[in-house]
């Protein structure tokens, strides 16, 4: 553990909290989605175990996560799903509800997503200098602190995503952006950023001093197995310390709808270049940079958001549909829990979420279950998927596959953003 956490630890021991706020209620698990219910062998629901308490209480383990799909090996010939992620950057709940909004969404579709959470949304506002980010003063922050209220119904939003059969990674702390930001870090500057992102997850009932509150029912050291770094930066420096933090995965890159492969032991799975219909680029699946290619960096004329909304949902289903009649490589989709032009972004992604998860061949899953999807299959049917371009089948079909693909030429629309064209990620 790190010096700055250690500090943190202390300074939480010491904290004369005086606030009364009731205990948060708890979510309650969500039943088995459709397909969980239809599909032969899928995984049984975990028998509830009675809340194991970790450290001051604010975690515990409660057994087995529940709701998660089975594991299938693919064998000769036999197509791999076609695996949807959507994930969602700075999960938090605030006045606007949409964590909770977006809970729902995913149990009407048989759907599980991967919320990013923001550690300082855990933090109380009167307790910021505990956080000690890497080359700024303690207490610093580039987004918000939440007002206690929101505090609260941010702890009942993750755990009834956990128990709904979702994951709970980070979007880190502070979204530190640009000159001097996270894409100057060190390993270890990551490493103390998420051993405090723990901390803050971990300590919550220290630092608000909501003494019983309701535990989150996962122990963190274990759910915590990816992120995000704020604005796609600083990556290469995370992976460089990712097998001391134990993590599995990251989704911090930009890249094209290929299947993923592993950089310094850890799964790299970036957002990803998807059509935007009417333009001559493509642009990364999230929210942000639809935004920032259609009103710039902020919301526009309301005049055209109908016909913005219109042009990010029909974009992310060209590329599901571009992948789901090629190569299958897993879609990835980023979004933020926002209002940008009227909250278009959010209605664009609901209609996606209620058009593809239902169907047959798709699964809607977070990083954790498609990560243990990876790590199940043969590696050299990996390779052989990760040979396949954006778009391209197998050559004689998924019947004949593994058998190597044929020659072809990228498909049109495939080739990647325009450095002046695409927005960067936040």
């Amino acid at each position: 553990m790190t010096g700055s956490v250690t500090r943190l630890a202390a300074a939480a021991t010491a904290l004369a909290v005086t606030l009364t706020m009731a205990a948060c209620s708890g979510g309650t698990p969500a039943g088995d989605g459709p397909r969980q219910q239809k599909e032969e062998g899928a995984e049984p629901e975990a028998a509830p175990q009675a809340p194991q308490l970790i450290g001051d209480g604010s975690t515990a383990f409660t057994g087995a996560q529940p709701n998660q799909p089975a594991i299938e090996v693919l064998e000769p010939g036999q197509a791999p799903p076609q695996f949807v992620v959507f994930s969602w950057d700075g999960a938090g709940e605030d006045g606007n509800q949409l964590f909770s909004r977006f809970r729902q969404i995913a149990k009407d579709n048989d759907a599980h997503m991967t919320y990013f959470l923001s550690g300082v949304y855990l933090l109380p506002e009167d307790q910021r200098h505990a956080y000690e980010p890497p080359g700024r003063s303690a207490g610093a922050s580039d987004i918000g602190y939440l007002k206690d209220e929101n505090i609260a119904a941010t702890l009942e939003q993750l755990r009834g995503a956990w128990l709904d059969g979702s994951e709970i990674g980070t979007h880190f702390n502070g979204h530190f952006c640009g000159p001097g930001g996270v894409g100057s870090w060190s390993p270890e500057d990551w490493i103390s950023e998420t051993e405090q992102a723990k901390w803050m997850v971990k300590n919550w009932r220290t630092t608000t001093g909501w003494e019983d509150g309701e535990p989150l029912p996962f122990d963190y050291e274990e759910e915590l197995i990816g992120g995000r770094t704020p604005c796609l930066e600083g990556q290469d420096a995370l992976l460089a310390a990712a097998g001391e933090l134990g993590l599995r995965y990251d989704s911090s890159g930009n890249g094209t709808q290929v299947w993923p492969s592993q950089r310094e032991g850890v799964w790299d799975i970036p957002l990803q270049a998807v059509p935007m219909p009417g333009r001559a680029f493509e642009t990364l699946a999230m929210d942000y940079n639809f935004m920032v290619n259609q009103s710039g960096p902020g919301s526009g004329d309301p005049s055209r958001w109908g016909e913005w909304e219109a042009q990010m949902r029909d974009g992310l289903l060209q590329g599901f549909q571009r992948a789901f009649d090629g190569n299958r490589a897993p879609l990835i989709i980023g979004n933020h829990f926002n209002g940008w032009n009227g909250g278009i972004y959010m209605d664009a992604i609901e209609d996606v979420v209620a058009d593809v998860c239902p169907r047959e061949e798709v699964r809607c899953v977070s990083f954790r279950q498609l990560v243990d999807w990876l790590d199940a299959q043969d590696p050299a049917v990996l390779e052989e998927l990760r040979g396949l371009g954006v778009g391209e089948a197998p050559a004689g079909g998924w019947g004949a596959f593994p058998a190597g693909p044929a020659p072809a030429d990228a498909p049109e629309g495939a080739e990647p953003a325009r450095e002046e064209d695409a927005a960067p990620g936040v």
